[in-house]
């Protein structure tokens, strides 16, 4: 039986993509940009997830994700590009104030309780990762919480997970899994790490990557029959 479950954030516990467009959508009105319409959205999910990738490949910084996400995404909508630091310093808190946990997740959670450690493992910034645990109380139902900045090193680097293992006296890696839906943070982190993974891909998408993953999953209700397998 796993005994540690390490837990990625966004896109597995949290919707993080219901966050970004009230995030965006509110910012939006603040610095009258006017309506933030749902292509626009779509368009800048898009812009923020080849950052997001690019970070995770280690190519580019995360300051670089932060600015240049919003830089190409306001130039592309013909928006002012000067505002992208300033509206990303707001967007940072602005994602906290709208908490939507993916189907089964918190159910799943409290089930394991006291029965696994649970850790939270998540690149995400430190200021926007800090108000949603607090909003959604997540910060009360995991054990632990690793937020890469803390860290000093991101997903799925090996100095990452060889920190989180250290501070959990993780010894037996055949006790641990992580439950993610990035193939890149999450499942090859895992498994150049050592340790089983579990993909959360409710979206059916292909492993182009063909990463290792233990189990591929598109329900987290599916969690409780891996956990308690021997």
């Amino acid at each position: 039986m796993y005994k540690y479950l390490l837990w990625d954030i966004d896109g597995t516990v949290l919707d993080f993509l219901a966050s970004e467009a009230y995030a965006i959508r509110t910012l939006f009105h603040k610095y009258n940009l006017g309506e933030c319409s749902d292509e626009m959205l779509r368009q800048y999910s898009a812009i923020n997830a080849k950052y997001w990738s690019m970070l995770e490949r280690n190519e580019i910084t995360k300051q670089e994700v932060l600015i240049g996400r919003f830089h190409e995404f306001f130039g592309s909508i013909g928006v002012d590009t000067t505002v992208a630091e300033a509206f990303n310093a707001d967007y940072q808190l602005t994602l906290g104030d709208h908490i939507e946990f993916m189907e089964n997740a918190e159910e799943m959670l409290m089930l394991n309780k006291g029965k696994c450690l649970l850790a939270a493992v998540t690149n995400g910034t430190k200021t926007a990762q800090e108000k949603k645990l607090r909003m959604s109380g997540l910060d009360r139902i995991f054990d632990a919480i690793f937020i890469s900045e803390d860290v000093g090193a991101e997903k799925p680097s090996e100095q990452y997970f060889r920190y989180v293992f250290e501070k959990l006296g993780i010894t037996n890696k055949k006790e641990v899994l992580i439950i993610g839906d990035s193939l890149i943070a999450d499942m090859k982190g895992g498994y150049v790490s050592g340790i089983d993974t579990c993909w959360f891909n409710p979206g059916h998408k292909e492993n182009t990557l063909n990463i290792p993953v233990t189990y591929e999953i598109e329900n987290l209700n599916k969690i409780q029959d891996i956990v308690n397998k021997e």
